[in-house]
């Protein structure tokens, strides 16, 4: 990937990606795939079909895509996480995510910097569906988040499961949460099982519900929000530090880090990703390249080098 601003390359960010065909073998790849990484928020999926296998009992589709969120903090996400937990008999307070503003700028100008808040914290809805799955088990909540609490372990053991692969490492997230290292092959292969699951089972109930509600997923002008719109069937999710993972109906996969973490890469290396698979949706068009902006104006952009993928 390369960052061009006002026609001068101004840096550059390494990728690695892998690219599964619907037979589920590596159709292509780049860089280090087989290694450990923390997938990040790209886990989520895999953590809402745990939760679903534990007991979880959302009220409606819209409620498990929230699980599955990194959330923009606007009023619908906020809102959706505290009826979760209503429906839990919890409130709030019972959240361990850190409080946080919401991501989306203008919802941050109307709760004002004094407004930060648990629920609006961009992982409340997967922290709300730990809860209730707990509440469901009859698990422990103030220690919902330790890596060696049942819910935790459920998690892992899902991931790995997916994954095709142990979990290598244990880790912390952003939120708090445990966090399972895999590698980003095992990635695409979970994300392949969720689209290609059966009807009903818990992978495909948390695939569908992503697809049904892709705002909910992310929000106003967010990646994956705009990726599950622009093609048909896609299930994706980022992550943090350069991570995400998507695929589509028939178990074509991708799983991509950008190697240095910066986010604004992930986007035009998923959009050249799934072109790569056969995706020619016109919709990818407008995601191909990151505006680099000078003075509140874009001046550049970040693209993919020809012929890097």
């Amino acid at each position: 990937m390369e960052v061009v601003r006002s026609g001068f390359r101004e840096g550059v960010h390494h990728v690695s990606v892998v690219l599964l065909a619907a037979d589920g073998t590596v159709a292509h790849s780049v860089g280090e795939v087989t290694a450990p990484m923390f997938p990040r928020s790209s886990n989520k999926p895999v953590q809402a079909v745990a939760m679903l296998r534990a007991g979880l009992t959302p009220a409606d589709d819209a409620d498990l895509a929230l699980v599955c969120a990194s959330h923009n903090g606007e009023p619908p996400h906020v809102e959706r996480a505290l009826a979760i937990l209503a429906r839990a008999g919890l409130t709030e307070d019972d959240l361990r995510c850190p409080p946080d503003l919401p991501l989306y700028g203008p919802a941050a100008e109307a709760v004002g910097p004094g407004g930060a808040r648990r629920a609006s914290m961009n992982c409340s809805g997967k922290h709300a569906g730990m809860l209730a799955t707990c509440v469901a088990r009859g698990w422990s909540l103030p220690d919902y988040l330790r890596p060696e609490h049942p819910l935790q372990r459920a998690i892992a053991a899902s991931l790995a499961d997916a994954a095709g692969e142990p979990v290598a490492a244990t880790g912390v997230d952003g939120c708090g949460a445990a966090l399972y290292a895999i590698s980003l092959t095992g990635l695409a292969r979970a994300f392949a099982g969720l689209t290609t699951a059966p009807d009903g089972s818990p992978e495909r109930r948390v695939a569908d519900a992503m697809r049904a509600h892709p705002f909910l997923v992310a929000g106003t002008d967010r990646e994956d929000t705009r990726l599950m719109t622009a093609v048909p069937g896609l299930v994706c999710k980022g992550g943090a530090e350069g991570v995400h993972a998507a695929a589509l109906p028939d178990g074509r996969a991708v799983a991509l880090k950008i190697d240095d973490g910066a986010g604004r890469a992930r986007l035009p290396v998923m959009v050249a990703a799934l072109r790569r698979l056969g995706v020619t949706e016109p919709g990818l068009a407008d995601l191909a390249e990151t505006p680099v902006l000078g003075g509140g104006r874009p001046v550049g952009t970040v693209r993919l080098i020809p012929g890097a993928l």
